[in-house]
């Protein structure tokens, strides 16, 4: 008897939030717009199709024709649409409420452009916790894709996963369809005929039989060498000629096999996520050891049987491991939960916007896509908290100080805000500011990235290169490659938050600047008055002011008792040019130079920080001459296209000397916003 296979092909599009137009201009014309218009040309070619709502918005603004070729792929049943977070949340990482807003909002966008609302969703980067299913279930989900990885670990057998399951909680039902890891890693890097080869194979091992694949479309195209061996080379006509002449294969929607079929049975999936996501979510030592046991694994020749014992970390582990990202989630949960506690009668359309592009998922996590790495990306959930927070403020202000421990560190933090500024100092010893907020700008200047250590590092410590053999193309996960020129020196963790106002102190010449890090809260006032810190250095007192007033953030450090050496601060400022052209140095109106050229001045009082991206500049003012040092600071990380450096910040000294002309200094920021 010879059986046939149903191939259910599903792919996935998304641009991060706040991506750059140029990225997106060419996602489009190198992948969205020829897989659109080759599909259209195979009306019998089934398949299912995902856009996050933030790229679709785009699409359908900038690129109405393609979107309309797919609008007549899903009228005419070739194409089904799936649904998920409109702005592409980690479902299991937001309010329940805003998981099933965040559906309904795509869902409702999709049936209003393209004529359909989805039964099916896309878990983004396949991150599943069974707390997810209600809300999912809520916003009218029937079913989603999840790697065969997550039903492995759960002790179901490769054979086995060739259908949909069935699981629930809460009261509340989920279908799962197990993605194939065979066909993840052949489409499209396989050639197209061993590609078609392999399906028919699976054709054999039942009746039934679905393959079942969704995936990134970016490996169509946009991935390196995908475009043209996917289209100039022909790849993706030539698989679905050799699909549509099989006599085994049948292309179908995800939704006529639902309808079709029934439940292979209930099973309960661990939280994980696909193999690569659980070791990159694990800190650089454990990271390490985790890919020396699949390595050891794969040597024995035992990794199909160990690899569902071999979890990795879990997606939460970015909070833990960068406290910039939990830093970040921290007040994206602070400004929902202020959200929905107002009446829904004061809430508008732009709060909701701002909400769900603050919960978009790329900047909250790193592994292969630059992510959490990337300031833009970072710069954008940022743009939408303050924008958000700002509304929130002029319907139900806050007080003018405020204390708790948001990101649940051990260390309380102090708000101090007005209707144009806000500064967050941190009273964890270092007497820093860890944000630093211009809501006429929608923007944190303290939004910095310290230096950790990766667990890539040590392919570029080993000066490691992968070479691709055999036939197709590599996978970028296979590559190794270099960007920019990396020393030992940028590999370098730092040992404290790249944050604004970290104070140090030189003894001598022949010293290192040791960083101060006792300074205990000593007064905290009301309205408008700010706080005091207080340490001691030597014989020195030190006693430093935070105060916030319209829109100036203003330091005032006091010095009692008989010291010598040199006093210093050093801000970490996050300028939306980073090293680009739009941004520079005027010093009594002079061009100094860009912020990723280093720069020093002798006696300076007051230097600008001009940004055309963004529509502002930052005035630095001491009220007393100070040595100025300024230089950029990069991490190091891994993309798609190779290990690169990235400028995270301004890092910006002031240095005075400890003595009687010095025994108080004020350091002032005045942020200005361009008339428009």
């Amino acid at each position: 008897m010879t059986h046939s296979v149903k191939l259910l092909l599903g792919v996935h599009a998304h641009q991060p939030v706040g991506n750059f137009p140029e990225v997106l201009e060419e996602a489009h014309l190198k992948c969205y717009q020829p897989f659109i218009q080759t599909l259209y040309r195979y009306p019998d070619f089934h398949y299912a199709i995902h856009f996050s709502g933030w790229l679709l918005d785009y699409l359908l603004q900038h690129y109405p024709k393609d979107m309309a070729m797919l609008r007549e792929m899903v009228g005419r049943g070739q194409a089904e649409l799936f649904g998920g977070g409109d702005t592409e949340p980690v479902l299991a990482v937001i309010p329940n409420e805003d998981r099933i807003g965040q559906v309904n909002a795509l869902s409702d966008k999709l049936k209003k452009t393209l004529g359909s609302r989805p039964d099916g969703a896309w878990l983004t980067e396949r991150v599943w916790e069974a707390t997810v299913v209600p809300g999912l279930a809520d916003a009218g989900i029937r079913y989603v894709t999840v790697d065969d990885y997550h039903f492995l670990c759960s002790g179901r057998k490769g054979e086995e996963l060739k259908g949909f399951f069935s699981t629930e909680e809460d009261n509340r039902n989920l279908d799962l369809f197990p993605i194939s890891e065979g066909l993840r890693y052949r489409l499209p890097f396989s050639p197209a005929p061993d590609a078609v080869k392999y399906l028919e194979e699976m054709a054999e091992t039942g009746s039934d039989v679905a393959a079942i694949y969704f995936d990134d479309i970016e490996k169509f195209g946009i991935w390196p060498d995908t475009y043209e061996w996917v289209y100039e080379k022909g790849w993706l006509k030539d698989f679905i000629e050799g699909v549509l002449a099989s006599g085994k294969i049948q292309t179908q929607r995800y939704s006529d096999y639902h309808a079709n079929n029934k439940t292979r049975g209930i099973v309960y999936l661990p939280t994980t996520s696909y193999i690569e996501m659980n070791e990159w979510t694990l800190p650089a030592s454990a990271a390490n050891h985790f890919a020396d046991m699949v390595h050891a694994s794969k040597e024995n020749k035992r990794f199909e049987q160990d690899k569902a014992f071999l979890r990795g970390g879990i997606w939460k582990n970015f909070f833990s491991r960068y406290p910039e990202s939990n830093w970040m989630h921290k007040r994206m949960l602070s400004v929902s939960r202020r959200f929905h506690a107002m009446p829904e009668a004061k809430r508008t359309d732009e709060m909701v916007e701002m909400l769900y592009q603050s919960q978009a998922n790329d900047a909250y996590w790193h592994g292969l896509f630059g992510g959490l790495y990337l300031p833009h990306l970072r710069r954008a959930v940022y743009r939408a908290i303050i924008a958000l927070e700002g509304m929130l403020d002029k319907i139900s202000p806050r007080l003018n100080s405020i204390r708790e421990d948001l990101d649940k560190d051990g260390c309380d933090e102090i708000f101090l805000q007005d209707s144009l500024l806000q500064a967050v100092v941190k009273l964890d010893g270092l007497g820093a500011v860890c944000e630093l907020d211009a809501y006429q700008l929608n923007h944190n200047f303290g939004d910095s990235l310290r230096r950790s250590d990766e667990h890539y590092y040590r392919k570029i410590k080993q000066g490691e290169l992968q070479h691709h053999s055999g036939d197709g193309i590599a996978s970028a996960h296979d590559r190794v490659s270099f960007k920019h020129e990396i020393t030992q020196e940028d590999l370098v963790p730092d040992s404290h938050a790249r944050v604004l106002f970290l104070d140090g102190w030189q003894a001598d010449a022949t010293q290192d600047v040791m960083p101060v890090t006792n300074y205990v809260l000593k007064t905290e006032h009301a309205e408008k008055q700010g706080l005091t810190l207080g340490c001691q250095i030597g014989n020195v007192l030190v006693s430093k002011h935070v105060a916030v007033s319209e829109n100036h953030l203003r330091l005032t450090y006091r010095f009692s008792g008989q010291g010598e050496g040199e006093f210093s601060t050093t801000l970490n400022v996050a300028m939306p040019s980073c090293d680009g052209p739009a941004g520079r140095f005027i010093h009594d109106g002079h061009i100094l130079g860009g912020f990723g050229q280093p720069l020093a001045l002798n006696n300076m009082k007051e230097i600008m920080l001009d940004d055309a991206v963004l529509g502002g500049k930052l005035l630095v003012h001491s009220s007393k001459p100070v040595s100025f040092h300024a230089a950029p600071h990069f991490t190091v990380s891994q993309s798609e296209a190779g290990f690169e450096k990235i400028m995270q910040a301004v890092t910006l000294v002031l240095t005075w000397p400890l003595g009687s002309r010095y025994k108080e200094i004020t350091i002032d920021l005045e942020v200005v916003k361009y008339s428009s």
